[in-house]
């Protein structure tokens, strides 16, 4: 409730049952990506498979989300924008300032048709409900081709790479 309670030196608290679990992982879901998407939109659209469902127990849990994601721009042309999406929201991104885009994590760039690179980030939501949230990542690119989990050329070769990517969900009592 917000009190703030003094304990004296030398006085060893014990759980006498009755305390709850705060801070506890109640529940753990996670989406791993394998295949591969791409646009070419410069408005945020959604990853395609790129999603994870999770119910919240109580209104007073948060949910901790954990993304990694794998992809590039087009070489030489384009930056690979990417943010996270709660039932058609958008949550854990930078502030709005001028045109600047609003994303989680960082943007994507590299210069080498061949190489992939990856962007990683957290949020803690709290999204106050019992009702199914959908956690979702959303992309678009300033121009060209943005992917994800492969390579601009995603050519046969042994220097070209395919990976994977991953939303983790976990249900945190409150």
């Amino acid at each position: 409730s917000g009190d703030t309670f003094s304990i004296p030196s030398g006085v060893t608290l014990s759980n006498s049952g009755t305390a709850t679990g705060f801070g506890k992982v109640l529940q753990v879901v996670q989406t791993h990506k394998t295949d591969t998407s791409s646009t070419t939109s410069t408005s945020f659209t959604d990853v395609s498979g790129f999603s994870a469902n999770i119910t919240p127990a109580s209104t007073s849990n948060k949910i901790l989300v954990l993304v990694t994601i794998g992809g590039m721009g087009e070489n030489a042309v384009s930056q690979a924008f990417f943010r996270l999406d709660r039932n058609g929201s958008v949550v854990g991104v930078g502030d709005a300032v001028g045109n600047r885009k609003q994303i989680s994590g960082a943007s994507i760039y590299i210069s080498n048709n061949n190489s992939m690179a990856s962007t990683a980030f957290n949020y803690l939501d709290s999204p106050s409900t019992t009702s199914s949230l959908t956690y979702k990542i959303q992309f678009s690119a300033n121009a060209g081709t943005v992917f994800v989990n492969r390579s601009h050329t995603d050519s046969d070769a042994t220097t070209t790479s395919r990976g994977t990517s991953s939303i983790t969900l976990m249900e945190i009592a409150g």
